[in-house]
């Protein structure tokens, strides 16, 4: 079957994930050093490892459908955003974690959803591949990020980590939601060819974030002992 004609978004788009992909690696690998350097698990340190491999193959299949779109300008890529921020006045620690929250817990976990949505209407071929292999990696990533507080909650973290997560969690999902969107009715400008190439509304990405707090936030956080209860309601405000 022959492929719709790739739109200047789904040029754009593919071109931004390539950036995104990229960043996620570098984000990933400061994560691991972090890691390393408060003597978390060796298990973590590994896993941490193998997510920097999947996003630079993320960032390299994104590439491809850039290519077969018709994309040929390089990605903006902003070193400033290759790094994790370190505050001064905290422990490497409470940084730590406050990634942890934001970087997998909360962002791979929506990402598995959205890419399950994005993937679903996929049918040109290189995109879909792509989404594939993306999909089947977001949900180690995902887990990657609970992990990280299953351990946290086994060290002398575990008894400051609802106080931590009851501060960061409200910017946190506000960021979120400032990032996917909040308005539900939100007119589509996505046509099915841009489907076709793994593109979706601004309006299905604020419904699949809003459908996560159910399904994983709220019940993931509660087996946890935190309560996110406030901070999703603070941020949805």
């Amino acid at each position: 079957m022959t492929a719709p004609a790739a739109s200047a978004r789904v040029r754009q788009e593919w071109q931004n994930r390539i950036a995104a992909e990229y960043g996620s690696a570098a984000i990933t690998q400061h994560f691991v050093l972090w890691l390393i350097q408060v003597g978390a698990s060796p298990d973590l340190i590994d896993d941490g490892l193998a997510i920097v491999a999947d996003e630079l193959a993320h960032a390299q299949l994104s590439a491809e459908v850039y290519a077969a779109a018709g994309g040929t300008a390089p990605p903006a890529i902003d070193r400033r955003n290759l790094e994790l921020p370190r505050r001064a006045d905290r422990a490497l620690e409470d940084d730590l974690l406050t990634a942890a929250l934001q970087v997998f817990c909360l962002n791979e976990t929506v990402a598995v959803p959205l890419f399950a949505h994005l993937r679903e209407a996929t049918t040109v071929e290189v995109a879909r591949a792509a989404l594939d292999r993306i999909l089947l990696d977001e949900v180690r990533h995902r887990d990657f990020g609970w992990a990280c507080l299953d351990w946290a909650l086994t060290t002398p973290l575990a008894a400051g980590l609802p106080a931590l997560a009851a501060a960061e969690l409200p910017a946190l999902f506000a960021g979120l939601r400032t990032n996917y969107g909040s308005d539900l009715d939100a007119p589509t400008a996505i046509t099915d060819a841009d489907r076709a190439w793994g593109l979706a509304p601004a309006r299905d990405y604020a419904r699949i974030l809003a459908a996560t707090w159910d399904r994983d936030y709220a019940p993931r956080f509660a087996a946890r002992g935190i309560d996110a209860a406030p901070a999703w309601a603070a941020a949805s405000r």
